[in-house]
């Protein structure tokens, strides 16, 4: 695909090619990174449960939560992938950019956590 900015690969745009590089990401981190694939399979049933029994405001609730924490996973990973390729070796600086992408993934996760609690407490009293 032609990158307007840079005016690089191939001319042609097409909305399903996008979508098909979108799933193409998520089934890639799905499948080799273990943080994505747990957060997932939790949330999809705690997702069907608060649809299920609680309605759409707390379902609505989970999916943001859940949403953010995959984006957070998503962009540490790629961070990490392109701090990997571009220095294999340690660097402090590199150290440095990783643990502040880590740190965006702990925020995402302690919202994450405290959604699906205050959920799951509401559905058991």
């Amino acid at each position: 695909m032609k990158n307007k900015f840079l005016g690089t690969g191939d001319a042609g745009y097409h909305p399903l090619r996008k979508f098909r590089t979108v799933l193409s990401g998520l089934s890639y981190a799905v499948k080799y990174d273990f943080s994505v694939t747990y957060k997932l399979v939790l949330s999809i049933i705690v997702l069907i449960v608060a649809f299920a029994f609680r309605g759409w405001v707390d379902f609505l609730m989970v999916l943001v939560a859940t949403t953010l924490v995959l984006m957070a996973e998503l962009f540490n990973s790629a961070i990490e992938a392109i701090c990997d390729f571009v220095e294999d070796k340690h660097n402090e600086k590199i150290k440095v950019i990783k643990d502040i992408a880590a740190a965006a993934v702990g925020v995402s996760i302690l919202l994450w956590v405290i959604v699906i609690g205050m959920e799951l407490w509401s559905m058991i009293n």
